[in-house]
């Protein structure tokens, strides 16, 4: 199954040393999508941040680039997230306004639990 991966979840592993892509294929998902404008929203935030931070970050951007990179314009990433959501490819976040809006819609998410395991809702 497909997933589309939002900035925060990508930077779950270098905060709480969760291996995400082993918890995404323990839920069944393979194919993991990164838009563009994710990649775009991690990159303004290596300049902001320093430390700790600023590793996660780092992290964030390896694992992003293992991922197949969709090109789908411009714009805020929630919102370029949202539109290629659907109820074949679900998404990964922890940004309560957008998996309030995708539930909404049917689309399947994933958050971090416990801060140590995701779960499907």
């Amino acid at each position: 199954m497909k997933i589309i991966l939002d900035s925060n979840m990508l930077m779950v592993p270098g905060q709480f040393n969760v291996d995400i892509f082993e918890e995404l294929g323990r839920l069944g998902y393979t194919e993991f999508i990164v838009p563009k404008t994710v990649l775009k929203e991690l990159n303004m935030l290596k300049s902001r941040y320093k430390g700790k931070k600023k590793a996660s970050v780092d992290v964030a951007i390896s694992l992003a680039e293992r991922c197949e990179i969709l090109d789908e314009g411009e714009g805020f990433a929630d919102d370029v997230i949202s539109k290629l959501a659907s109820k074949e490819v679900a998404v990964a976040t922890n940004d309560k306004r957008l998996i309030k809006e995708l539930r909404g819609r049917g689309v399947r998410v994933v958050r971090l639990r416990q801060k140590k395991l995701l779960c499907e809702e």
